[in-house]
């Protein structure tokens, strides 16, 4: 009896063993958690270059927290900038994100020293010297998104040249000399690249908005017309009603006076005949 005891017991124990590790099994496991990646630190050369464009004037700031590619920018230091101040950009090829040189005195020789900057996404060259001649060096920044050529001298060509730069999403072309032959050209080219202003697309909002206007002026005019005829309509019938009132207050009078001269005319017909009894 006591070994049947020993032996149910035993059966019982492995049991609840197997029946513990199913559902162990059964429930999920947590993944790991990752250790969060260091971000890459700059070598000694791309540090010597952030303490260069620092000293020449230029901000340098990294993008996040958790993202170490730099955002360079020259357009607030003090005093002129020119090619030997992006020149000092140069090492920073592997690392910067955005470039700032706008409203500054660089040329075509400064995009020489920014033309390899693999990592380059956003790039600021309104209101500068460049040229044709200086874009056509852009053509290897394959991670470019972001290009601000308001108010210099591009013309066609230069637009044509970054073609080629297929993530490139906004060209701003203000006040250059791009015409709207060029962009349509460019477009065919590059389609998922947008332009600002778009010259066709303004132009045929402008034709919209002047249908638009002309369109409100004449319902305006039309209203105009409609509401004077009213207005016509109801001073007209003002009058109407007006001299019918006056013609029937006339009317009344008129018959008032002559209700009151025969009764006075009766009077003294009757006080005549009294007289003559």
């Amino acid at each position: 009896m006591r070994r049947f005891c020993i032996a149910v017991l035993s059966s019982v124990l492995a049991t609840g063993a197997l029946s513990t590790s199913l559902f162990a099994e059964d429930k999920p496991k947590e993944p790991a958690k990752e250790t969060p990646k260091e971000a890459p630190k700059p070598t000694q050369a791309e540090l010597d270059a952030i303490a260069a464009v620092k000293k020449l004037g230029g901000s340098v700031l990294q993008v996040a927290q958790n993202d170490s590619r730099l955002d360079v920018a020259f357009h607030l230091a003090d005093g002129k900038v020119g090619d030997d101040h992006v020149a000092a950009v140069k090492p920073l090829g592997n690392i910067i994100y955005s470039l700032n040189l706008r409203g500054t005195e660089v040329t075509d020789k400064s995009l020489e020293h920014i033309k390899d900057a693999k990592s380059l996404v956003r790039l600021h060259l309104e209101r500068t010297k460049v040229t044709d001649a200086g874009l056509a060096q852009l053509a290897a920044l394959q991670n470019l998104e972001y290009l601000n050529l308001y108010n210099t001298e591009i013309t066609d060509a230069g637009l044509q040249s970054l073609a080629a730069l297929k993530n490139l999403k906004r060209v701003y072309v203000w006040q250059t000399k791009v015409t709207e032959e060029g962009q349509a050209k460019f477009k065919a080219a590059a389609p998922t690249t947008q332009l600002i202003p778009d010259i066709a697309l303004e132009k045929k909002r402008a034709e919209l908005e002047a249908k638009r206007k002309a369109e409100a002026e004449v319902k305006a005019k039309e209203e105009e017309a409609k509401k004077k005829m009213e207005e016509e309509k109801k001073k007209a019938e003002e009058e109407a009603k007006k001299k019918e009132e006056e013609a029937k207050k006339k009317a009344e009078e008129e018959k008032k006076k002559a209700e009151e001269e025969k009764k006075k005319a009766d009077e003294e017909a009757k006080k005549k005949e009294a007289e003559k009894k």
